[in-house]
């Protein structure tokens, strides 16, 4: 069913009206996510989803089939690909391939934070 999500957030303070706030994962404090287009929405080809990682945090280091197209809304990271390192800042695009090994680390005193988008027909974390 299509919807609109309202962007409300205000001074880096990323949210979505009606869009739970839900933690990454157990093992990672400070890192969250919001999910706007997703199984909820019974998306059959792509979810959508923000990610906000408090400074001194970072995402798991992993590797998955699917793809994922990232967009950095604020602040600043290192993000490993595979053996690679590179830095990311607001408004860069990354591409991830299928299989490679990804990890994001925040830089500095400010929160991190990114759309990222993925097929469907896997599981988001």
């Amino acid at each position: 069913m299509s919807k609109i999500n309202y962007f409300i957030g205000k001074n880096n303070n990323y949210l979505w009206e009606n869009v739970e706030v839900k933690p990454y994962s157990g093992e990672f404090e400070g890192v969250t996510r919001q999910i706007f287009v997703g199984p909820d929405e019974k998306s059959d080809n792509f979810h959508m989803r923000y990610f906000r990682l408090e400074p001194g945090t970072h995402s798991n280091l992993e590797r998955h089939p699917h793809e994922h197209g990232v967009l950095i809304l604020h602040g600043y990271a290192r993000l490993q690909l595979n053996n690679d390192f590179f830095d990311v800042h607001p408004n860069d695009a990354v591409f991830i391939s299928g299989n490679d090994l990804h990890q994001f680390v925040v830089q500095g005193d400010e929160p991190l934070g990114f759309l990222c988008v993925i097929i469907a027909k896997e599981k988001t974390k």
